[in-house]
């Protein structure tokens, strides 16, 4: 796969950048033509987690693109120094205005095509009535399996980790899983 030229400047010394193999590596990547530095590009990792009261999920509507105005559940890219735990935990409060505790790692989601992994886990609200709307949330709010609006969510692979949650649910048996979207 061969790289697009949006790498423009390095970020060391300033100097222009320009695709090539670099020695000892085996494929294109970005490197500065002056001090030779690789400028790596990386899948991002979006962390985040379904919270859950009883028998209903804490699902957000976005305030944001992409996708405004769709529902999702509290996640976001993870920030430097801070590990996945952390970063769901974060991201709850930042959209939802909520804590969450008992988290589980629930679902690692490869989605390759956009160069990103998504990272979910399963959590317990503090309290039923512990959330709000957060700088990025239009709307949250506690819905039943009944009551979410399939029809609105704003990206499939929460789409594919709610349906999964809810299939284990009526079975009362929760696992790990590792899936590939593409």
């Amino acid at each position: 796969m061969s790289l697009n030229q949006f790498i423009k400047f390095c970020n060391i010394c300033g100097d222009n950048i320009s695709i090539a193999v670099p020695i000892g590596d085996n494929r294109e990547r970005h490197v500065c033509d002056g001090c030779g530095e690789v400028q790596y590009q990386n899948p991002k990792i979006v962390t985040g987690c379904i919270p859950v009261w009883q028998d209903r999920i804490l699902l957000c509507r976005r305030a944001i693109e992409p996708r405004k105005g769709l529902w999702t559940v509290p996640a976001g890219f993870m920030e430097n120094q801070e590990t996945l735990q952390e970063g769901a935990a974060r991201e709850t409060m930042e959209e939802a205005r909520a804590l969450v505790n008992n988290m589980q790692l629930y679902g690692i989601y490869n989605l390759p095509r956009i160069s990103q992994v998504y990272v979910m886990f399963l959590a317990e609200l503090e309290r039923e009535d512990g959330f709000g709307i957060g700088e990025e949330s239009l709307e949250v709010g506690l819905f039943t399996e009944q009551e979410i609006p399939w029809d609105q969510m704003a990206f499939r692979v929460i789409e594919t980790a709610l349906r999964r949650y809810l299939e284990e649910r009526r079975g009362n048996r929760f696992s790990v899983s590792l899936a590939d979207l593409i």
